[in-house]
């Protein structure tokens, strides 16, 4: 999981840095900030609409849109697995897929010789066997790049399709052909059977599909890095939208748990700036520094990992639900925790920009979210009210009403069989 917020292209930034052997000039003041404000103005785009979505998807019946909710148990879970996951992508890149051949390796052999003076020595005697390569070369560096490639590739149009459907659904015409579909894998027979996959979609969100499998092309093709924020913001927004925490408790556990992740893998090591260079997948937001030099070649960026988007993102979103549940016809803690966003990864911008460093934004971004709306819970006497809304799981839900349903047709249908006799 990347989550550190860096410009590490930038020369400014790392004194000596180098691109392509040679140094690269630092960036121009005007450039650093069109870089940091995009990015920022990135980062809000889908933490506000995902937002109001969420909204609409706890409500809504549709199986395909339905939300994922997370609970206590994963929220203290989810800092070790991120953990794991970060390391193992850093031990995969730089330990055990080295990307180089093994040729020329050493064999070594023992032998006994004696001397003149007719004693015994053992001597070692290193001979060389050329064109013996490493039997793992298949898996360099390259390979797995592709192969990630093409997984996000295959996320990147769903998700970006997702994405885009409610706004493409106001250009359709209303005689439209929208005809309906259902994928539907299950598993078992009779009473056994279990859904798999249960996905609702129209010719409308085939035409989505369609006009994001271009971008999804040109990403494949060039990985330039507007296609890669495109990818991006999908991502942010469906996670936004589709992970739902069931209380603020669960909220404070997730987001303090990865306060203690983001400070300890940049502060502590470098194993996640190392990933998040390495990583050639749409998991961050980049804009170049160079932009106004070089147009949309530019290659000099400051880069913005998901992680800090969606994790508070989804706080955020819980937060706009329990000023919906209030019913006062405001949204206060969804606008104030909004603005404390704001506020702390505009601070982690400064930061990073005075002591030349990448930054884990959660480091900033937690305390602020997190604190603001409790300040303002504490001065309306709300608090009891925000740490005891609790939301439940609509896939329980669905399934508790599905089981009602079949429930009052099986009591309705002994009813008529009793009429009967």
């Amino acid at each position: 999981m990347d989550s550190a917020l860096s410009d590490p292209h930038n020369g400014s930034a790392e004194a000596g840095g180098t691109a392509n052997g040679t140094t690269r000039p630092p960036s121009t003041p005007e450039g650093i900030a069109l870089a940091y404000g995009s990015l920022l103005l990135m980062a809000l785009l889908p933490i506000f609409f995902g937002a109001l979505r969420s909204v609409r998807c706890a409500r809504g019946k549709n199986a395909s849109d339905m939300p994922e909710t997370i609970t206590s148990r994963d929220a203290a879970r989810f800092p070790i697995i991120a953990s794991c996951t970060l390391l193992g992508l850093y031990l995969f890149f730089k330990v055990y897929f080295p990307n180089k051949s093994y040729t020329g390796s050493v064999l070594k052999t023992w032998k006994t010789q004696k001397s003149k003076k007719g004693k015994t020595a053992i001597i070692q005697n290193p001979t060389t066997r050329d064109n013996h390569r490493f039997p793992l070369e298949i898996f360099s560096q390259e390979y797995i790049n592709l192969l990630l490639s093409m997984y996000f590739f295959v996320l990147g149009i769903l998700a970006l399709s997702h994405t885009i459907s409610p706004f493409m659904n106001k250009f359709f015409p209303a005689n439209f052909p929208n005809r309906q579909y259902q994928l539907l894998f299950t598993q078992g027979s009779g009473e056994n059977k279990e859904e798999i996959i249960n996905y609702e979609f129209d010719a409308k969100d085939l035409v989505c599909l369609g006009l994001s499998s271009i971008v999804g092309v040109w990403y494949l093709l060039r990985k330039h890095w507007i296609a890669n924020n495109l990818f991006g913001l999908a991502f942010s927004l469906n996670g936004v939208e589709l992970l739902h925490l069931n209380n603020v408790s669960t909220g404070c556990i997730l987001l303090g748990g990865l306060f203690i992740y983001d400070v300890f893998w940049v502060f502590g090591t470098n194993v996640m700036v190392t990933v998040a260079k390495s990583f050639e997948a749409p998991i961050k937001l980049v804009f170049p520094q160079d932009l106004l030099e070089k147009g949309l070649e530019a290659d000099n960026f400051a880069m913005l990992g998901l992680g800090d988007i969606v994790i508070p993102g989804i706080f955020i979103a819980l937060l706009l639900r329990f000023d919906i549940s209030l019913k006062k016809n405001t949204h206060t803690y969804f606008y104030t925790s909004f603005a404390a966003y704001i506020f702390g990864l505009g601070l982690t911008i400064f930061i990073m920009h005075i002591f030349k460093h990448a930054q884990p934004a959660l480091l900033y971004l937690v305390p602020a979210c997190i604190g603001f709306p409790v300040l303002v819970a504490l001065a309306k006497g709300e608090v009891t009210e925000m740490f005891s809304y609790e939301e439940s799981n609509p896939k329980d839900a669905a399934a508790v009403t599905e089981g009602s349903k079949e429930g009052t047709e099986a009591s309705a249908s002994k009813g008529l069989e009793k009429k009967e006799k």
